[in-house]
Parts: C-alpha cells; sequence; structure tokens
C-alpha cells in the first residue's frame, strides 16, 4: 500500500487537542514547547484548556493546528520509529496545512512553521476590513456550477461595479467554499438556491480567506517566505494550488505566496495523489475533517486520522 499523509487546515481546531498527546508522549510535548517558545505565548495552554473563541482567532488557529500535527508526527518517529521518507510518497495539506505538510517534510523547522503561521494568521485577518468579506459553504454544488454562480454575482445589479466572489475551496463531494465581498457572497448564495443547489449558508468565519480580497496578506507572506529558511522536502508536497507535486524550495516559496489568494484545489490533489498511486490516505493532527472527504472522494482507498495516543498505536501496529 502506497502512504500518503494530509494535513488539516482551519476548522480542525478544538479545546482539548494535544492534551492526552502531551501527557503521554514527552515528544509532543518537546513540540508544543518548541512553539510556545518561538512566539511567546502559552499556546499550548490555549490548546488543551480553551476558550474556544480564543484558539479559533486565525492568528492562534493556524499555529496550533500545525503544532498538533507536527506532535503526532514526532510521537510516530521517537516512539514506533517511524521514518517519513523511508515510509510516506506523498505529504498534503489543506490550507494552512500545507505549512504543516511541508514542516513534516522537512522544507520548515518546526519554529519557522510557527513564525510563517502567525503571520499568515495576523495578515489575512488584516487584509480586509471587519465586516466587508464573507464566506458561504455550496453543498451539492460541483466547481463549474459555483463558478458559474460566482461569475453571475459579482456585478451589483443596483450600481453595476463589479466585486469579489470566487471559488475559495473546491474539497470535492460536493462541498465547495466561495469567498468574497459580503453583499457578493450573499447574491451568490440566492444564485445557488435559484440553482437548485442543495444547501447554501454562510461560513462563521473572520475574514474572506483564499480570494483576490487577500492581496495584502499574499504581500506579507512574499516578505516572509522571502527570508525564511527553506529546504527541498524529503517527499514531495502536492500543492494547494496546481494539485501537482513540488519539490524545489523556489517553488514552493511561489505555491504558498499564490495560494493565500488563491483556489484551495483540494478534490484535485486527493484524485492526482490516488493517480499517483497512493491509496492509503492518514490524516495528521487534529479531528476528521479531510478523512470524511476522502471517504467521499476515494471510496476505494483506506482512510483513517491519527491524533490520540490510541490511534498512534493502532497505526503503528498497522504498519
Amino acid at each position: 500500500m502506497a502512504l500518503a499523509f494530509t494535513f488539516p487546515g482551519q476548522g480542525s481546531q478544538a479545546p482539548g487537542m494535544g492534551r492526552d498527546l502531551a501527557a503521554a508522549f514527552p515528544a509532543a510535548r518537546e513540540v508544543f514547547e518548541e512553539v510556545d517558545e518561538t512566539l511567546r505565548q502559552k499556546l499550548s495552554k490555549l490548546m488543551f484548556e480553551g476558550p474556544a473563541e480564543e484558539l479559533t482567532l486565525t492568528a492562534n488557529a493556524q499555529p496550533a493546528l500545525m503544532a498538533m500535527s507536527l506532535a503526532v508526527l514526532r510521537v510516530l518517529e521517537r516512539e514506533g520509529g517511524f521514518a517519513l521518507n523511508d515510509r510516506v510518497s506523498l505529504v498534503a495539506g489543506h490550507s494552512l496545512g500545507e505549512y504543516s505538510a511541508l514542516a513534516a517534510a522537512g522544507t520548515f523547522d518546526v519554529p519557522t512553521a510557527a513564525r510563517l503561521l502567525r503571520l499568515r494568521g495576523e495578515a489575512m485577518q488584516k487584509a480586509t476590513p471587519p465586516g466587508t468579506g464573507a464566506m458561504a459553504a455550496l453543498l451539492g454544488a460541483e466547481l463549474d456550477q459555483a463558478q458559474a454562480i460566482c461569475a453571475a454575482a459579482a456585478v451589483d445589479p443596483v450600481t453595476g461595479k463589479r466585486e469579489v466572489v470566487e471559488v475559495a475551496n473546491d474539497n470535492g463531494g460536493g462541498q465547495i467554499v466561495i469567498s468574497g465581498h459580503a453583499a457578493a457572497v450573499d447574491r451568490a448564495i440566492e444564485g445557488a438556491k435559484a440553482a437548485g443547489v442543495k444547501r447554501a449558508m454562510k461560513l462563521p468565519v473572520s475574514a474572506p480567506f483564499h480570494c483576490a480580497l487577500m492581496a495584502p496578506a499574499a504581500d506579507a507572506m512574499a516578505e516572509a517566505l522571502d527570508r525564511a529558511p527553506m529546504a527541498a522536502p524529503q517527499v514531495a508536497v502536492v500543492a494547494n494550488v496546481t494539485a501537482a507535486k513540488a519539490t524545489d524550495p523556489a517553488v514552493i516559496r511561489d505555491l504558498l505566496v499564490r495560494q493565500v489568494t488563491g483556489t484551495v484545489r483540494w478534490r484535485e490533489c486527493i484524485l492526482a495523489m490516488g493517480a499517483m498511486g497512493c491509496d492509503r490516505f492518514v490524516e495528521i493532527g487534529s479531528g476528521k475533517v479531510l478523512t470524511g472527504l476522502m471517504k467521499r472522494l476515494m471510496p476505494e482507498a483506506r482512510a483513517e486520522a491519527i491524533g490520540t495516543p490510541a490511534e498512534i498505536e493502532a497505526f503503528l501496529k498497522s504498519l
């Protein structure tokens, strides 16, 4: 069986994440301490205890999810003698999870990934004034249909002015997320209902991620990534914006900048990994969101999530 590791994105955070891991394994505690020290914040306390509102803030959720994923990986390595570059064929991560995937593959060290994700979270939050943007999920929509709905909703019928509304995530299994100016997203929701889309609903997010409104955040990341030390990944990453393999640090840097405003092509990423021979997909870190999507996208593949001591033990036994 060819193995792929996937790394979750925002929305997978929950108070209590990593607490059992830290209690059971010194290797996990080391990762959490490293991130706390780098960010000069007790992020681990926020992860273990909440409150949820504070953990959900983009600038906290992004490094927290990376810390959780890397703690699981460090335990696999230390407790199970697991070597990523020997065992895993490909890695991919959903949005911020791409940074976790790259850190897992050795492109970034943990402190660099933590600093970049803190900056990314803050820059994405600051890119638009509060209330300007919105995101919505279109359930039961396919990519072409969602793109057509966005194109129709982009023009304000009263003023004739063009606004931003774009596909932010193509998650597969009929799950599309759109992003842009709040009024344009509202028009797209109405358009989706009129087009017979099963369900169209606003998402409780603090900013319109993965659309053109994030251009200031992309500029901030371009500057930060230029200064960040990067190595070639030991395992190829399948990138969000191209759904293709990337191994050259200069190319990866460019892809991460484009990812801030670009569509997360998750459906295509998974199908590409399947086409490259992967038939076992393991979600590393908090939650099981990607595993759920995986089961819809490639029902014939084996999909599982590991984030607890028991799940780690079961996974190591299965190898």
